[in-house]
C-alpha cells in the first residue's frame, strides 16, 4: 500500500485529500468468480460423468462445459482434505492429520490452523473478493463448537465474510445444527413443511449472491458450497428415493464389474485397468468392520435392505446436485456463469463406516455396537426419512470406489484417495468435455485458484513467516492435452496409520487398517505399484524393484518429518473419540445449566459416558406445566427429563434401539416448587462395552420410578444435538414428545448434573445452593 500523496495544511480548505491509501484493495481486473462445490464421501465410480449409475445432471453439464480429472487425489478423510483446500498446505502442516473429533496434542494433529498458514479465503478477502461459505465446515476444533467458546477458528475469523452451515463433521439433514455467521440459529422451517438441508443451503447461497450483487455487482466472489451429501446420515425426500427403485438390484459385486467397464468406455481409466478384489487386506491386518461380504453370500432380506440403502444414497446425491443446479442457474440468469471458475469435487473415497451390515444409525459404529438384520429390517420402508440415521454397508463403499482397492480412510490405496474433480470456466478454458489424466492432489487447488486470479500466497502474514505452499498449480492443465506429463512430482499420504507415497508415477503403500488398534507400524508390509501402468494397484512390484521401494519408504519418512506426520495413531473409534481434550473450561464434577441457552455441544458438555451420574432440577410447577426440563442427544442416542400429563419422565434412548428406556413417575405433580431429578448407578459393563446399572427417578427426595438401565459407552452423536435446558433442539430424544417441546406453564430455575458419585440428596441441596448463589 503506497503512502499518502495528498496535501495537509492547517485548514482543510487548503488541503488536498488522497483516498487511495485507505481503501481496501480491489480484485485484479477481469478476475473470475470462484464457485467450489465439495461433496463428502464419494468415489469416482458413483457419478454419471465418470460412468456411474448415480445421475448428476448439473455435474454432467459442467463436465461437458469443461474438464474431467481422472487422477485427482485427496487425503482419504474429510477434515484433513478440507484443510488442504483452505490453505494449500499438507494436512499435517495444517494441524489436521485427523478429524477434529480425534485431535491429539501433537503439531500435526491438534485440529487448529497454526499461525504459519493463511487460508485462501483471507488472501482473496484482502484482495477485493466477497468470501462466502455455505454448508459443512469440520475445521473448527470440537471443543470450540460452543456458544460461549473461543471463535478464533470459526469461518468469520479465517477470512470469510459470511457463513451459513454446520461446524461439525456431519449433521441431520432434516434437523441440522445450524450456524449463521457467528451465532447458532434454529432451522428456518421444519421437515413437515418441506425442509431439507441441501435445499436450505442452495436458498442461502442464492440469497448471499443476490445480496452481494445488489450492492457490489462488480465485486467477484469466492463461494465454497459444501453440502452434507454424501456423508451419513443418508437422508432425502421419499419421492427422490422412489426414482431409483430397483436400480441397484444386481448388487454391489456386479456393480463393480459393470461400472469398471463403463469407466473404460468413457476413457476415465485405461483399458488394461484391473477391477481389484473387494477385500484386498487379509489376515490380522484386516479391520473386520471394513470387510465386504460377498454378494452371493447374502440372504434375500440382506440383499433387499442393502439395495434400498444404495437407492437412498443415490437419491441423496442426485437431489443435492439439483440444488447445486439452482445456484448455477442463478449465475446464468445474472450473466456471471461465463466468468466463474466452477470446481466440483468430493473430499475422499466413498465411506465404509456403515460396517459390513449397513446401519440405520451410523452412531452405533462409534459406540462399538453392531447392527443386526432383524433390527434394520424394521426400518426398511423408513430409510432416508426422519426415523433413520442411515449408512449403507461396506459393499457399496467398495462398489462406488471401483475399480480401486478399499475406500475412505485408506490413504495407501486409490479407493480412499482418487476422487472426482470437474472444473468448468467457459471464459478461461477453451476445452469442452475433455479428460485430464495428470496426477494431482487437493493441496494443488489453492495454488490453482491463486494463479487463475493473479495473486500469491503471502510469505509473511500477521508478522509470521508462512509455510511454503505444499501444492502446485493445475492451471497448466487447462490448455494441456489429456496425457501430457504432470507438473507434480511427490505426494505423501497418511490417515489413521495408513500410509503411502507417490513419486513420478510410482506409489508405495504401507498395508495398515485404520482404527484397528494393531500398531506395530514398523512391522507393516509395504507394497509397490507403477501407477503409470497399473492405476488400480493390482500388481505388487515390491519383489521386482526392492531398491525403488526402499527409496520411496525413505522418502515417506523424510516427508513425514518435514510435515509433522509423526506420531502415528490407529486407536479404535470408541477409545479415541472419548479422549479428553483441553477446552476453555476444565472438566468438573458438577455442572450447572440454565434454561433457554443455546445447545451446549457434547464436546464441552458434562460427560456422563461410562460412569454413574445424577441430574437435579429446581422447578416450579403449575397445573399447566409441560415440556422438556433437560435433554441431550436425539432419537438416535440421548436422554431427557421432562413433564407430560402432570407426570415426570426420564428417557434414555440407547442408540435409537426400540423400545426407549422410559421411567415414569407413579404420582402426578401438583402445583408447587420441586426438586426433580434422577440418578444412574453404574454396576458394570455388558456386551460390546455397554454400561449397565440401575436408575431412580425422584420427585423431591422420593423415588417415584426405578429399574435397570443401559447407557452408551460412546458419544450420543457426532452431529451436534447439544445439551438443552427448557427445550429439546433439533431431533427429539424421545418419541413421547415433539421438538422443541419447550417447557411452559412453570419455571425452571436451573439444572445440575453431577458425575462425582455423591449421594443424590447431597447433590439436591448442593445444586439448590449453587443455583441460588448465581
Amino acid at each position: 500500500m503506497r503512502g499518502f500523496k495528498g496535501k495537509i495544511e492547517l485548514d482543510t480548505r487548503d488541503s488536498k485529500p488522497d483516498w487511495e491509501p485507505f481503501l481496501p484493495k480491489k480484485a485484479p481486473k477481469g478476475a473470475p468468480n470462484v464457485l467450489f462445490i465439495l461433496y463428502d464421501d464419494t468415489g469416482q465410480a458413483a457419478w454419471s460423468p465418470y460412468g456411474g449409475r448415480i445421475q448428476m445432471p448439473t455435474l454432467d453439464k459442467l463436465a461437458a462445459d469443461g474438464l474431467l480429472y481422472t487422477q485427482w487425489h485427496t487425503t482419504a478423510l474429510c477434515a484433513p482434505t478440507r484443510s488442504t483446500l483452505q490453505t494449500g498446505r499438507n494436512h499435517h502442516l495444517n494441524g489436521f492429520g485427523s478429524i477434529t473429533e480425534t485431535a491429539s496434542g501433537y503439531p500435526g494433529y491438534n485440529g487448529r490452523f497454526p499461525k504459519q498458514v493463511t487460508t485462501v479465503a483471507e488472501v482473496l478477502q484482502n484482495n477485493g473478493y466477497a468470501t462466502l461459505w455455505v454448508g459443512k465446515n469440520h475445521n473448527v476444533p470440537e471443543q470450540d463448537v460452543a456458544p460461549g467458546g473461543y471463535r478464533g477458528e470459526w469461518p468469520l475469523n479465517q477470512g470469510w465474510d459470511r457463513f451459513y452451515g454446520f461446524l461439525g463433521g456431519e449433521t441431520n439433514q432434516w434437523f441440522p445444527d445450524l450456524v449463521k455467521d457467528n451465532d447458532f440459529i434454529d432451522q428456518p422451517y421444519m421437515p413437515d413443511d418441506g425442509y431439507h438441508l441441501s435445499k436450505d443451503l442452495a436458498d442461502q447461497a442464492i440469497e448471499m449472491l443476490r445480496n452481494k450483487d445488489a450492492s457490489n455487482p462488480s465485486k467477484p466472489f469466492y463461494m465454497w458450497f459444501n453440502p452434507g451429501a454424501n456423508h451419513a446420515p443418508h437422508q432425502v425426500p421419499q419421492e427422490e428415493i422412489d426414482k431409483y427403485k430397483g436400480k441397484f438390484d444386481d448388487g454391489y459385486d456386479a456393480y463393480r464389474t459393470w461400472v469398471t467397464a463403463r469407466m473404460k468406455e468413457k476413457g476415465v481409466i485405461p483399458e488394461n485397468t484391473v477391477n481389484t478384489a473387494i477385500n484386498p487386506i487379509h489376515g490380522d491386518l484386516a479391520n473386520k468392520l471394513d470387510q465386504v461380504r460377498p454378494w452371493d453370500s447374502l440372504n434375500d432380506n440382506e440383499k433387499k435392505l442393502f439395495n434400498r440403502m444404495a437407492e437412498v444414497f443415490a437419491a441423496y446425491s442426485t437431489y443435492t446436485d439439483a440444488q447445486v443446479g439452482r445456484v448455477i442457474d442463478y449465475l446464468k440468469e445474472t450473466g456471471q456463469y461465463e466468468n466463474t471458475l466452477i470446481i466440483y469435487a468430493a473430499d475422499n473415497g466413498t465411506s465404509g463406516e456403515g460396517s459390513p451390515d449397513g446401519s440405520v444409525n451410523e452412531n452405533k459404529l462409534f459406540n462399538g455396537w453392531p447392527d443386526t438384520l432383524e433390527e434394520n429390517m424394521k426400518y426398511i420402508d423408513k430409510l432416508g426419512g426422519q426415523d433413520t440415521y442411515e449408512h449403507f454397508p461396506t459393499g457399496w463403499a467398495s462398489a462406488f470406489s471401483a475399480p480401486y482397492k478399499m475406500f475412505k480412510r485408506y490413504a495407501e490405496y486409490q479407493g480412499g484417495t482418487a476422487d472426482p474433480l470437474i472444473i468448468s470456466w467457459p471464459k478461461g478454458i477453451k476445452a469442452r468435455g475433455e479428460l485430464r489424466h495428470q496426477y494431482h492432489h487437493s493441496v494443488d487447488i489453492v495454488p490453482t485458484i491463486l494463479e487463475v486470479i493473479g495473486l500469491e500466497m503471502p510469505e509473511v502474514n500477521h508478522g509470521v513467516k508462512q509455510y511454503p505452499l505444499s501444492g502446485v498449480s493445475m492451471a497448466y492443465t487447462f490448455d494441456a492435452k489429456p496425457d501430457d506429463p504432470t507438473e507434480k512430482h511427490v505426494q505423501y499420504y497418511e490417515i489413521f496409520g495408513t500410509r503411502g507415497i507417490w513419486k513420478d508415477g510410482w506409489h508405495a503403500a504401507a498395508i495398515h487398517a485404520p482404527i484397528n488398534g494393531t500398531s506395530d507400524f514398523d512391522q507393516d508390509k509395504w507394497e509397490l505399484y507403477n501407477l503409470e501402468e497399473d492405476w488400480s494397484q493390482s500388481k505388487d512390484l515390491a519383489a521386482q524393484h526392492p531398491e525403488k521401494l526402499e527409496e520411496l519408504k525413505k522418502l515417506w519418512m523424510e516427508e513425514a518429518k518435514r510435515n509433522n506426520v509423526l506420531p502415528l495413531d490407529d486407536r479404535v473409534a470408541v477409545e479415541i473419540l472419548g479422549t479428553p481434550r483441553p477446552s476453555d473450561e476444565a472438566p468438573r464434577d458438577t455442572y450447572i445449566y440454565y434454561p433457554d441457552t443455546e445447545p451446549v455441544p457434547e464436546g464441552v458438555a458434562v460427560n456422563v459416558r461410562g460412569r454413574s451420574y445424577k441430574i437435579v432440577a429446581n422447578v416450579e410447577v403449575t397445573d399447566n406445566s409441560e415440556g422438556v426440563i433437560f435433554a441431550h442427544g436425539s432419537r438416535f442416542g440421548g436422554h431427557s427429563l421432562f413433564i407430560k400429563n402432570k407426570k415426570l419422565y426420564y428417557v434414555y434412548n440407547f442408540l435409537g434401539i426400540a423400545p426407549e428406556q422410559v421411567f415414569e413417575s407413579d404420582i402426578t405433580l401438583k402445583p408447587g416448587k420441586y426438586t426433580l431429578g434422577m440418578e444412574f448407578n453404574m454396576t458394570g459393563k455388558g456386551e460390546h462395552g455397554k454400561i449397565l446399572g440401575n436408575t431412580n427417578l425422584y420427585i423431591n427426595d422420593k423415588v417415584v420410578a426405578s429399574g435397570n438401565m443401559q447407557t452408551q459407552p460412546g458419544k450420543f452423536t457426532l452431529s451436534g444435538d447439544g445439551l438443552c435446558v427448557g427445550y429439546d433442539s433439533g431431533d427429539a430424544v424421545s418419541a413421547l414428545y415433539k421438538s422443541p417441546a419447550k417447557f411452559t406453564g412453570g419455571q425452571i430455575q436451573g439444572v445440575a448434573v453431577s458425575v462425582k458419585g455423591e449421594p443424590y440428596e447431597n447433590l439436591e441441596s448442593e445444586a439448590r445452593r449453587a443455583m441460588l448463589s448465581q
